[in-house]
């Protein structure tokens, strides 16, 4: 017969790994996630972000704008309405506003 009682140590464990897990696993971060990363100078302020992005497109309109993990740094992921009418998708290093990709948004 098989013992299904489980140790309590091994439920606070397997708890948190299934949390640390699920954290590392989400990729878009809520707002409060941002502010305590920006604090904590993990991340640039947006407003460098922002000005990096404009300063490649001027005159571009920000559509959209999302602060995500992704593969163990985090990333800005804009959406850019460029003055010919184009909308591009940026994706820029969120430690050091290193550009990672710009294509055509679909």
């Amino acid at each position: 017969m098989i013992n299904k009682t489980v140790n309590p140590s091994w439920r606070a464990a397997l708890a948190a790994f299934l949390l640390l897990a699920s954290w590392i696993l989400k990729a878009e971060l809520s707002h409060e996630e941002a502010l305590h990363l920006r604090q904590a100078g993990t991340v640039l302020p947006f407003e460098h972000i922002l000005t990096f992005a404009l300063n490649r497109y001027p005159g571009a309109l920000l559509l959209e704008s999302e602060l995500e993990r992704k593969k163990g740094i985090y990333v800005y992921k804009l959406e850019l309405l460029t003055s010919s009418g184009i909308v591009r998708e940026l994706k820029i290093n969120a430690g050091n506003s290193e550009l990672i990709k710009d294509e055509l948004d679909d």
